[in-house]
C-alpha cells in the first residue's frame, strides 16, 4: 500500500506528462534522477525554450494571466514543466510600476542585518515566499550577498553589510525561508557588485584570494545554508572578466563548491552566446540585452558545435534541479489569500529588532511620561517612512511618491514612503501630551518649533537607490536643520532613515541617535516603540560608519557622477582596485589604526551587560565559552560578538548570538569557529590554510570593544578543501 501511494503521489505531481504521454514510465522521485528523466524527454526546442527568459513587458498580446513583473521563462506544459514566474525581491514582492497592490513591505535588508539573527531573517523570508505564491510567482530574485565596501553604495540597502559570516548567515536563512513555500530564490548579485556608478562597464579588480575570503565566503556560506535554486551574476567585470560569462567564477561555485544549481544572469548582463561556453545556464530578461543571446544565437552556435549539445544538458539539467531542490516542480495547493495584516507584523517585528541606538547620552530615551511637549520635526514624519528604490521597490496600498531627484536613474516611481506615520504613531503611544510637528525644511522654523518642547525629535532622510551611488552627506539642508534645532533644545534626539552609513557633523550636540534605516510597512511603528520604550532596542550596526571620506580605502568614488543612462549609453569603462583586499569594513579600520564615527556590532540598549569568564579551546578550531549577564533592571537582548586573529593579522567575526535576558539572568553563550575564518586561501592550491598560531580572541559588543574578555589558543595547521 506504502509503494502505491507514493507512485500516486508521484503521479500527480506530474499528471499533464502522464497524460500526454500514457506509455512512459513514471519519473523517479530523488530531484537529480527527476531532472534527468525530464531532461531525457525534452526536444532541442524545449530545452531551449526554458534557458532564457522575457521581460512581460515586452510581450506582445501578453496573456491575462501574465501579470507585469520581472520575467518569465515558458516552461513544458507536456512534461509538469512550469513556468519561471519572476519577480524582484529581498524586500518583499517587489511591485514597481503596478498600482493598487497589496504586498507587504518588509524593512532594508540592512536592518535585518542589524538584528544579528538568523531566526528573524527565515521568518521574513518565510513570509515573502508564502505572498510571492498567493501573489502567482514561483520565483524570488532575492538574496543580496554582497559585502558593503563602499559606503556610498546606492544598493547597500538590499545587502547584508561589511561581514562574510553575518551577510552568509542572515541570506542563507532568508532564502531558506523564502524556498520553505516551493518559491525558488536567488542569492545575488555574483559577484563584487559593490557600487552602483557604472556597474555595466566598470572593472572590480582584487586579489583573487583576497576575493576568496571575503565575497566569495558570504556567498559559500549563503549557499550551504539556504541551498538556493539559483545564483544571479552581476552587472560588473571581475579582474577584466564580465561577472556572467566568468568562467573562473563558475567554476569556483560548480565545482569547488559542487554547486548543483543554475546560474542566471541579470537582467541586461549577456554579451554573447558564448556566455554558455563559461557557464551561464540562464539568459534574463534578454530585451535588455543587445540581443536574445540564448534565441536564435545559441541555436545557431549548437548547430555549428561552438556550443555543444552536451553543454546546452547540463544548463537544462542544473535548471531542472533547481526547480526540484526549491519544490517549484511539485505540485501545490492553491495558496490562501494574502493577510497583509499578519505579515506587516512580521515587518514589524523585523524592524523593532533592527533599530540601533547609536548614542543616548543622559538617558533622554526612552522618552519619559513627564515630556509633556514633543516637537517632531522634518523627514516626512507625519505621512510614513523612507523607503529604497529600483527593482527591489515594495509600495504598499497607501504609500507616498515624490519625484525621484535629477541624478536618479530614469525608471522607477519615484521616491517612496511607507504609509506608517511615525508622528501618528507616536500620538497614539506618548499618551496625552502635546505633539507639536514641523516639515523640517527651514533651520529658522525647524527651530522655533523645538524650543520650548521638552523634547525634540528631528526625522533625517537620505533615499537611495538601485542605479546611482550617493553622498555620505544627508541632503536638503538637514544637516543645518539638526544642529539648529540642537542648538534650540538640549534634548534632541535624531532619527536616521537611511540606506546606510552617513556622516554627523551635529553629533557632539545631539544627546541621542537612532538609525531607522528604512523600517519597512510597520517602521512607524517600530520607531515609536522603541523611542517610548514599549521596545528595548537591540539592533547592531553591521556596517562601519566612518568619520570622514578621508578614512574609506577609495576616499574618492570611481566612475562618481556617472548616470544609469551614461553607463548605458556612451560611458567610458574604468577600473575600481579593491586594495583593501578582504580586510573589509571593521578590519580595513584597524589595520589602518583609524577610529570610525561608530564601529561595525555597535549598538546600546535599555539594559545593562556584564561579560565574565571567558574560556576558549583550541586544536582544530576554536571554540569560545563565556557567561553574559543582564545587569540591567528591565528585560534586554545582548548580542555579544566573538573575534579571533592570528599573529599580525587583523580580527575576524567568528560567531555570534542574540539572547534575550530577564534583569540578572544569565546565560552562557558558546560560538565555535569555521575553520575558513581561521585560514588564508592558497590561491596556488586552491586550499584553505590555517596556520599552527596561537589565536588572539576575544569576546564583546563590538568590533575593538576595549572591555572585550581575551584569552588565546593555539590552533593546529591545516589545509582545507574548498
Amino acid at each position: 500500500m506504502a509503494r502505491v501511494s507514493a507512485l500516486a503521489l508521484v503521479l500527480a505531481a506530474l499528471a499533464p506528462a502522464v497524460l500526454a504521454q500514457p506509455a512512459q514510465p513514471a519519473p523517479p522521485a530523488s530531484v537529480v534522477q527527476r531532472a534527468d528523466y525530464l531532461l531525457g524527454q525534452m526536444t532541442e526546442d524545449e530545452k531551449l525554450s526554458i534557458v532564457h527568459g522575457r521581460l512581460p513587458l515586452f510581450i506582445q498580446n501578453r496573456p491575462a494571466d501574465i501579470v507585469l513583473s520581472a520575467g518569465i521563462v515558458p516552461g513544458v506544459p507536456r512534461l509538469g514543466i512550469p513556468d519561471l514566474r519572476e519577480s524582484d525581491a529581498s524586500l518583499g514582492v517587489a511591485n514597481a510600476g503596478r498600482d493598487n497592490d497589496d504586498a507587504v513591505a518588509l524593512p532594508s535588508a540592512l536592518m535585518l542585518a542589524s538584528t544579528f539573527d538568523p531566526e528573524i531573517a527565515e521568518q521574513g523570508g518565510a513570509m515573502i515566499g508564502k505572498e510571492a505564491r498567493q501573489k502567482g510567482f514561483n520565483v524570488l530574485l532575492a538574496g543580496g550577498v554582497d559585502l558593503v565596501r563602499e559606503p556610498r553604495n546606492g544598493r547597500n540597502f538590499e545587502y547584508l553589510g561589511e561581514d562574510p559570516l553575518l551577510a552568509g548567515r542572515l541570506a542563507g536563512a532568508a532564502v531558506r525561508g523564502v524556498q520553505s513555500n516551493r518559491v525558488l530564490s536567488t542569492v545575488k548579485h555574483y559577484v563584487l557588485n559593490a557600487q552602483e556608478s557604472g556597474r555595466h562597464i566598470l572593472d572590480a579588480v582584487i586579489d583573487p584570494a583576497a576575493l576568496r575570503e571575503s565575497d566569495l565566503l558570504a556567498f559559500e556560506i549563503a549557499i550551504e545554508h539556504g541551498r538556493p535554486g539559483a545564483v544571479m551574476c552581476a552587472y560588473n567585470k571581475i579582474n577584466g572578466v564580465y561577472a556572467c560569462e566568468n568562467k573562473p567564477l563558475f567554476d569556483i561555485l560548480k565545482d569547488d563548491w559542487r554547486y548543483p544549481g543554475f546560474i542566471m544572469s541579470d537582467w541586461g548582463a549577456v554579451h554573447s552566446a558564448d556566455a554558455a561556453n563559461a557557464g551561464l545556464d540562464q539568459e534574463s530578461g534578454e530585451q535588455l540585452d543587445k540581443e536574445a543571446y540564448y534565441g536564435a544565437p545559441l541555436k545557431a552556435a549548437l548547430t555549428a558545435s561552438t556550443v555543444p549539445q552536451s553543454r546546452l544538458d547540463d544548463m537544462v539539467r542544473r535548471i531542472l534541479i533547481g526547480m526540484g531542490e526549491s519544490g517549484v516542480l511539485d505540485a501545490s495547493s492553491a495558496p490562501d489569500p494574502l493577510n497583509t495584516n499578519a505579515d506587516g507584523i512580521v515587518a514589524q517585528s523585523q524592524a523593532e529588532a533592527g533599530i540601533v541606538l547609536l548614542k543616548n547620552t543622559g538617558g533622554v530615551l526612552p522618552l519619559a511620561r513627564g515630556a509633556r511637549r514633543i516637537a517632531v520635526i522634518g523627514g516626512h514624519a507625519d505621512i510614513g517612512v523612507l523607503s529604497g528604490g529600483g527593482s527591489s521597490q515594495v509600495i504598499p496600498l497607501g504609500s507616498h511618491m515624490f519625484k525621484a531627484p535629477a541624478w536618479a536613474p530614469p525608471w522607477g516611481p519615484g521616491v517612496v514612503y511607507h504609509p506608517s506615520s511615525p508622528l501618528g504613531a507616536l500620538k497614539a503611544l506618548a499618551g496625552a501630551g502635546e505633539i507639536s510637528f514641523d516639515a523640517g525644511i527651514d533651520p529658522g522654523a525647524a527651530a522655533k518649533a523645538a524650543r520650548g518642547a521638552d523634547v525634540a525629535v528631528v526625522f533625517a532622510t537620505q533615499w537611495t537607490t538601485e542605479g546611482a551611488d550617493v553622498s555620505l552627506t544627508l541632503p536638503d539642508n538637514q544637516d543645518a536643520v539638526i544642529a539648529a534645532v540642537a542648538a534650540a533644545n538640549p534634548r534632541t534626539i535624531v532619527v536616521l532613515e537611511t540606506g546606510g552609513p552617513v556622516l554627523m557633523p551635529w553629533l557632539g550636540q545631539v544627546p541621542a541617535v537612532v538609525e531607522a534605516w528604512f523600517p519597512g510597512q510597520r517602521g512607524g511603528e517600530a520607531i515609536a516603540q522603541v523611542l517610548t520604550g514599549a521596545i528595548n532596542p537591540a539592533g547592531r550596526l553591521p556596517v562601519t560608519f566612518p568619520a570622514a571620506l578621508s578614512q574609506l580605502p577609495r576616499p574618492k568614488l570611481d566612475g562618481e557622477g556617472m548616470t544609469e543612462t551614461a553607463d548605458l549609453s556612451a560611458g567610458k569603462p574604468f577600473t575600481v582596485t579593491y586594495r583593501e583586499g578582504a580586510d573589509v569594513g571593521y578590519r580595513w579600520f584597524e589595520k589602518q589604526r583609524q577610529t570610525p564615527l561608530f564601529p561595525f556590532g555597535w549598538g546600546l540598549g535599555y539594559s545593562s551587560f556584564r561579560y565574565e569568564g571567558l574560556t576558549v579551546r583550541g586544536g582544530l578550531t576554536l571554540t569560545a565559552s563565556f557567561r553574559v549577564t543582564n545587569t540591567g533592571t528591565i528585560e534586554g537582548t545582548e548580542t555579544p560578538q566573538v573575534y579571533a586573529a592570528a599573529p599580525g593579522e587583523t580580527r575576524r567575526l567568528i560567531g555570534f548570538r542574540r539572547i534575550a535576558l530577564r534583569p540578572g539572568e544569565s546565560r552562557v553563550v558558546s560560538v565555535t569557529a569555521d575553520p575558513r575564518l581561521l585560514a588564508r586561501f592558497d590561491e596556488a592550491a586552491k586550499r584553505w590554510r590555517v596556520a599552527r598560531a596561537a589565536y588572539t580572541v576575544t569576546a564583546g559588543k563590538f568590533a575593538g570593544d576595549p572591555e572585550a574578555l581575551t584569552a588565546t589558543a593555539v590552533v593546529n595547521a591545516a589545509s582545507l578543501q574548498p
